[in-house]
Order: C-alpha cells, then structure tokens, then sequence
C-alpha cells in the first residue's frame, strides 16, 4: 500500500522546502516535491548510530538479548533505527556469549550488528574502559568471534600500537568487519599504518587519544587526513567543545564525519548510580562519570539531542543529517539500505518539528507507538 509523507524533505544532497517521501510496503519508492500541501515538520532519514552501550536503563555490554532488545526499544523512540550494539572491554567469554545472544536480534533486525570497543586497547588512554580486561589483539580471539558470529560482528575498536594489531586489522577486514582505532596512545606514523592496514573509522575522535602537539600529531590529526576514514564525534557538550566539533566537522566534512551517542543505560534515566563494564558509574546533571576517577563514562545521550546540539553549534541541516544518517551507514557497510531518502532505500523516517525534536518515528514503512 502506497503512502505519503510530506514536509521539509532532507536528502543527501540538499532539501526539498515542499516534498514528499512515497514509500510502498519497507521501501522509498520516490523522494520528490510536493507543492500542493505545505507541512512545517522536517522529514529526515531515521537515524544509524554506530556506537552506543545501552539506553532507558537497559545495556548492551552484558550481552542480555532482553536487555538489548529494550534499549534498542529506547532509542527507536528518539529516532535511531539502526544500531550497533557496543560492548566495552571484557573477558573473552563475555564476547563470546554476547555474540551468541545478539546474532539472533541481528538477522531479526533489531540490531544491525555487534560492535566490540576493546578489549585490546591502550591502558594510557582506556578512559572508562576497565584497565583489568586490556590485552593485546588476538587473531585467534577474533577470528572465533567473527565465525562464531556469521555475520553479526560488524566493528571492533583497537589501539594500532599495541603488538599484534596490524594483523588483527587485516583479518577483520578480510571478513568484512570494520576496523576503528580508538582509545589509543599511537603516534601519527602508527595510526597512518593502521589506516594502511584496512582501519577505516576513528572511534570517538579526540577522547581516548594522543592529544594533539606540532610536533607530534598523534591519531587525531591522521585520522582526520585520512580520506577514507570516517570519524565519530559525541555531539553533547561534554566530550568535546563545539568549537572542535565545528572544526572537525569542516576538516573532514559531512561525508567523513558520524555522530555517535556512545550512550550507556543512563541514556533517559535520571541521574544516579549505574554501572559500565564492571566499574560503577555516577550520573550527575546527564553527565556520567567513574566513580573511581571522575573519567567520563559515555554519555545520555540520544541521536536526536546529537543533531539538535550539532545544529545548534552552527553546522547546517543538511550536514548534520548526513552525521546522524548517512555518513554512519556507509561506514558500517549499510549505505546501500538505510541513512538516506532515496528511492531503493528501507523506509526508515524521523519527522521533526522545527526545534528538532522527535514528532514520528518510523522504521521499515510502519509507523512506531
């Protein structure tokens, strides 16, 4: 049965001021204008996030299937129709279990894919991440994972520097799986090697890193150069000030640039006490943090706060869109499916108000509650 959605239509390449979105069954069929009806709401594409551990109290990283398919629940609700569960650094059994209960919620849809951040990491720079799970990468360790998985392992973020890593980047890339480098104390000359390798995504850009210095740029700045990288930024005010968040986002562009929540269970709860990866958390005014260490802890964020925080910072529509939607699509390999309004792709839409927020959600043609 055909439909029609009309407003402010957002695609890659600009906005249709008076369009529609036709749609038949899960599928775009046409993405065009529309004069005859004017409608205030912004039409854009239902939001990817590629990194994020939970949401509305639940988590991804104890690899609960029920805990996952609730938070997944959560951040439908703000707009994200597409997401990759993000685990923090574990014992090798917890990925493995995990792997065996998010496969199921992969094919079923609710998932797009498992993403492992850890747990071979730098311990100078894991941030929140528990310094007793770090290792170096283990081929062996992947490639049962990734087989164990058949299909559901998407990303995994590591330290380029740490031994071993170099191949683990070319044994995931070899199966399809996407290599980010994160969390990392790297020198330029090592993440250019890691991008050599089959690296293609920066996790979290600027947190977890080498800082920047002229004499030593360090990840940041060969991520950013690296034109076949793409580069995730946390859009909250906390993770980075808008003026990087501009200044990344003018380097790299839209096209090289994903917004991400990197949310935890907090995302939507009120502030108090909760729990990542083993170490407790304190949430206080939406900011979480170690309760050991004051180390920020992910976020609360959602992907809609993402984009309003993104706009408000100066960056125009139609760029952040392509942040929340597009460009996160195609790093995960999902570009030729969701993240965009064009004919062909699954009918997944976010209709917004004009201050932003979250009117309708609707994903694979059906509208949510």
């Amino acid at each position: 049965m055909t439909q029609r959605v009309t407003g402010k239509v957002v695609t890659p390449t600009g906005v249709i001021r008076q369009g529609c979105v036709e749609l038949d069954g899960e599928r775009i069929t046409a993405v065009a204008e529309y004069p005859a009806k004017r409608d205030g709401h912004w039409i854009v594409p239902g939001f990817v996030d590629m990194h994020t551990h939970g949401g509305g109290g639940h988590t991804f990283t104890t690899g609960d299937a029920d805990a996952a398919r609730a938070a997944a629940a959560f951040h439908r609700r703000h707009g994200t129709t597409t997401l990759l569960a993000s685990l923090v650094s574990s014992p090798f059994e917890l990925m493995r279990t995990a792997t065996a209960a998010f496969a199921p919620l992969v094919r079923e849809g609710v998932l797009a894919g498992v993403h492992f951040e850890g747990p071979y990491l730098s311990a100078a720079r894991c941030g929140a991440q528990n310094p007793e799970f770090l290792r170096d990468p283990s081929t062996d360790e992947l490639g049962r994972l990734v087989a164990e998985g058949d299909g559901a392992v998407r990303m995994v973020t590591l330290a380029p520097e740490r031994p071993g890593a170099l191949d683990a980047i070319k044994l995931l890339t070899s199966h399809g799986v996407v290599a980010a480098v994160g969390h990392t104390d790297a020198t330029w000359e090592q993440t250019r090697a890691a991008v050599s390798a089959g690296a293609s995504v920066g996790t979290h850009l600027f947190n977890g890193m080498r800082p920047l210095h002229h004499r030593e740029p360090g990840p940041v700045v060969a991520l950013l150069e690296a034109p076949n990288v793409v580069c995730e930024l946390v859009a909250d005010g906390v993770h980075l000030h808008d003026g990087m968040l501009t200044f990344a986002a003018a380097v790299a562009g839209p096209e090289r640039i994903a917004l991400v929540t990197d949310a935890m269970a907090a995302a939507g709860m009120p502030d108090g006490e909760y729990e990542l990866g083993g170490q407790p958390v304190a949430v206080a005014d939406g900011v979480a943090r170690l309760a050991r260490d004051g180390a920020i802890a992910g976020s609360t964020l959602t992907m809609d706060a993402a984009l309003r925080h993104a706009v408000t910072a100066g960056i125009p529509i139609t760029d952040a869109v392509r942040m929340v939607a597009t460009t996160p699509a195609r790093a995960v390999g999902l570009g030729d499916r969701v993240g965009a309004l064009q004919t062909g792709r699954r009918a997944d839409l976010v209709v917004l108000d004009d201050e932003l927020t979250v009117v309708r959600v609707m994903r694979a043609g059906t509208w949510l509650d």
